[in-house]
Formats: C-alpha cells, structure tokens, sequence
C-alpha cells in the first residue's frame, strides 16, 4: 500500500512538473482583459439592427436622383444605417447537394461531379474502425481498439488496407481493397 501511495505521488509530481511550461504559457495577461463593465460602457455588448437582405434579380437603373419614397425611409428610422450605392446582387451557381446511398454496408456519397466516397464503420470483438475510399484509395479514418487490445495497420499501396486488433495470440483483421471501381473488405478473426 505504502509502495502505491509512493508511486502516484511521484506520477503526480511528474505529471505537474512537466505541464508548467504549458500552464504557464497558457495565462493570460491580466492587463489585457477587459471587464465586463468596460465592454458594457463601450457598447460593444448593445445588440445592433441586422440590414435586410437584398434581393436583386436585375441591375439597378442608374439615376441622378434618389426616389422620394427611399428618401423618406431613410429620415424616418436614422438608427438604422443604409448604404448609399450597392453593387448589384450576384448569383451563385446552386451547388446539387451530394446524393447518399447505401451499398454492401457502405455509406456511398456521390459529389456533384461525380465522385464516390465509401465509408464504412466496422465493430469486431477486438475494437471498432471506420474506414474510407474514394478512386483507388482506401484510408483510415479512425482505429479505437477494445479493452486488453492493441490496434495496428497495414498499408502497402494506397488501394490495400488491413486493421489489426490485437491480443495475445487473438486477432481480428478488417481488410479492405479496392477492386471493380469499389471497396471490397473481409474480416476474419484469427487464433482463439
């Protein structure tokens, strides 16, 4: 007992001694705070108009007068500030939102050109993986093993990838290829 009390005071102290530099860089210079009170007295905490949006299907005609109808807006509501000359509004072009279908397991999107991105969790025994493709390469998006496991991977070449979950003399093995344009993946479970 007395030999555990030793050791998680000494990680403790460790622990701390190695993080000063980082606590102390992390403080924050006391002069450069501003109260609350401050902000207050400046206004910057006092909510201002949002403008309102807009909406230009057509260049504007120029003129070398103003209408009376926006001249009498404007002197009726001076909190609100409007600008003088507007560029026209332009249109973006409407971006096709990325279709999702699902495929052997596979979560498929398919971008607006036409690209497919695979993704796929897989949960064994041993941990769980999420892994992706897209045109010939597979690649980890993330490994957590499982308790008493250790996770590794293998990539040999960007279209080949294998996930190990470890235990002693016990695996589990999610391998995936690409191969006909799409992500094949096997998992097996090697050793007892």
């Amino acid at each position: 007992m007395l030999g555990w009390c030793a050791a998680t005071l000494t990680s403790v102290a460790l622990a701390s001694v190695a993080m000063l530099p980082v606590l102390r860089t992390a403080t924050a210079d006391e002069g450069t705070l501003v109260s609350v009170d401050q902000l207050r007295d400046s206004g910057e905490l006092t909510p201002r108009p949002i403008p309102a949006p807009i909406v230009t299907t057509k260049p504007p005609k120029s003129s070398s007068h103003a209408s009376p109808s926006s001249s009498k807006s404007r002197s009726k509501s001076p909190s609100r500030s409007t600008p003088t000359s507007e560029a026209p509004a332009t249109t973006k072009p409407t971006t096709k939102a990325p279709t999702t279908t699902t495929e052997d397991g596979w979560t498929v999107t398919t971008d607006e050109d036409g690209v497919r991105t695979y993704v796929r969790s897989f949960r064994v025994e041993g941990g769980q993986t999420v892994i992706r493709a897209s045109d010939g390469v597979i690649k980890l998006v993330t490994a957590t093993p499982a308790d008493g496991y250790s996770v590794a991977t293998v990539q040999n070449t960007a279209d080949n990838l294998a996930v190990y979950f470890n235990e002693t003399n016990h695996s589990f093995i999610v391998h995936v290829v690409w191969q006909a344009d799409k992500p094949f993946a096997q998992v097996d479970e090697v050793g007892s």
